[in-house]
């Protein structure tokens, strides 16, 4: 089988800063790691490959610094790393990123062969979108399941078991697919010396705006029709009160009369 992660590198940290020029991150400085989604999203797949064969492609966009996420997948079960990096890509919102990506997953398929399932973290934690799969799955045309804790492939059909707010559903499709990732019952598998040294030694093979077949007009800041006007952090609000009554009804006629004594109500 032929499966492709899709991966992030993330700010490994709260502390997000913005450039109050472009209202993108500020990355410099900042510790990244692999958005931790995205890393269910390895196992999801590396699960299937134990079971089924085949070979797991990742590909992420950034900028050169994100080998490094690439590097760390290929050392728990990733066999192939493709960076897409451009300056011409540089702040791309959601759209414009799903857009690039499936650009340069036709090339990789025209290069590779066809991928049956591609894989997606639900979201990446420095943006919370949950965006961008959705979005490759509209370009490449292809049906797709999110919030996945699980999924097998049975037959010529991906099995997958999807979280939803009142538990689980069960759903099949065909491949080729795509799946959106959220944090499964398992462990996440450690990569081994072996296999960290190999990594590193992997080439990570480059795709600039050059390789893929793309119009540039949908490209970075000036292809993206997101547009910040304003990033602020919440103040955090101190005190409160916490009722501890015996029930819900005494805790419901303990909060009216505070209320009516703050003449409130």
């Amino acid at each position: 089988m032929n499966l492709l992660v899709c991966i992030k590198q993330v700010p490994d940290t709260t502390e997000i800063r913005i450039d109050p020029e472009t209202n993108t991150l500020i990355r410099t400085g900042v510790p990244s790691i692999v958005n931790p989604f995205d890393s269910y999203a390895l196992e999801t797949a590396s699960r299937i490959k134990d079971e089924q064969g085949g070979r797991i492609f990742v590909i992420t966009m950034g900028p050169p610094q994100a080998k490094e996420a690439l590097i760390e997948c290929l050392g728990v079960g990733a066999d192939k790393a493709y960076l897409v990096s451009d300056r011409l890509f540089s702040g791309s919102d959601t759209l414009a990123t799903s857009y690039i990506l499936s650009a340069a997953i036709r090339a990789l398929q025209a290069k590779e062969g066809a991928f049956d399932i591609i894989f997606c973290g639900k979201q990446a934690i420095d943006g919370d979108t949950a965006q961008v799969g959705p979005e490759i799955a509209e370009h490449l045309d292809l049906p797709q399941v999110t919030y996945a804790v699980e999924a097998k492939v049975v037959d010529n059909t991906v099995v997958v078991k999807r979280e939803n707010d009142d538990g689980y559903a069960m759903i099949e499709m065909t491949m080729p697919c795509l799946v959106t990732v959220t944090k499964p019952a398992y462990e996440l598998r450690l990569p081994t010396i072996k296999s960290k040294m190999a990594a590193k030694r992997a080439e990570i093979i480059i795709l600039t705006s050059q390789d893929i077949e793309i119009d540039l007009q949908h490209c970075g800041l000036k292809g993206s029709p997101t547009k910040v006007k304003k990033t602020f952090t919440p103040q955090v609000k101190k005190g409160g009160l916490r009722i501890n009554e015996a029930d819900g009804a005494a805790a419901g006629y303990k909060l009216a009369q505070l209320l009516f004594e703050a003449k409130m109500i």
